[in-house]
């Protein structure tokens, strides 16, 4: 079975009588070169583990139990549970798993066997909400390579006063250091989805570029800011209900962090977020 030939995923899924669903962002890998790039990116041995989120046919989940120790793959759509059957027949260090991933117990499933290597397919409806939970359980991983629409990898790595600088990007760079393996066009997925797509690798920092007290504080000061991005700091933070700041305490813990309380959520870098919720202990 040749997973990278758009014909031959053509028949297989009328085989079993499987349509992409589109609702569920499924667009199946079927290009050598670009597998062969994931692969050599996620930099595998026999001592790996590698956690893989939506295998979808199982074309990297084959040549991922080839190069790694164990592999994890979780499927949400159970439709295509028989194909990943037939696909992972001689693979015997594959568990695959169908749930959402958003409802897995990390901790349960990860905790006790090292440290894991994630690799991931992620529809654009969703991959805020898995970044999220993968960096909430950072300490099973040392890297994240994520298969993500161009302009969230845009969105991940902006900076401040960049039009796509959000609560995202402060959160992830917070975490981890990111860098773009390879720009991938959607014309190396069935079906061709609307844009391109980039892969990106996320690694794990040792240590956050900046030093807060309350990490919890700082990412509640970075949503109120960004949830009403077009209104002042002051105000953005003041009608915060996470905060419950009124005024008079906004402006105090701006000041003390040298910022001016006109400025917007966008214009603010990693370390004046963290000025802010060092100000506000």
């Amino acid at each position: 079975m040749n997973l990278a030939s758009a014909t031959q995923v053509k028949a297989l899924l009328a085989k079993y009588g499987v349509r992409p669903k589109k609702r569920l962002g499924q667009n199946f890998l079927v290009d050598r070169n670009v597998l062969t790039r994931i692969l050599d990116a996620a930099d595998l041995t026999a001592e790996s583990n590698v956690l893989e989120i939506g295998p979808g046919l199982g074309i990297v989940t084959v040549e991922a139990a080839a190069r790694a120790g164990r592999v994890v793959c979780v499927e949400l759509d159970r439709s295509l549970e028989p194909i990943l059957k037939e696909a992972l027949s001689g693979c015997d260090n594959v568990e695959v798993i169908i749930q959402d991933f958003l409802k897995l117990d990390l901790a349960g499933l990860l905790e006790g066997s090292g440290r894991w290597t994630v690799v991931a397919n992620l529809p654009y409806y969703i991959t805020t909400p898995i970044i999220t939970k993968l960096i909430g359980s950072k300490r099973y991983f040392d890297a994240m390579l994520l298969m993500v629409q161009r302009e969230v990898a845009a969105r991940l790595r902006a900076e401040a006063n960049n039009d796509v600088y959000g609560a995202i990007s402060v959160f992830v760079q917070y975490h981890c250091e990111i860098e773009s393996i390879m720009t991938v066009s959607r014309n190396v997925f069935y079906p061709v989805p609307e844009v391109d797509s980039e892969l990106i690798m996320l690694r794990v920092r040792s240590s956050p570029p900046v030093a807060v007290s309350d990490e919890s504080l700082l990412f509640s000061i970075v949503r109120a800011a960004f949830g009403k991005r077009r209104k002042t700091l002051l105000n953005a933070l003041s009608s915060s209900e996470e905060l419950k700041w009124d005024k008079h305490e906004a402006q105090v813990v701006l000041g003390a962090a040298g910022i001016d309380a006109g400025r917007r959520a966008e214009t603010l870098s990693l370390a004046e977020f963290a000025a802010l919720a060092n100000a506000a202990i």
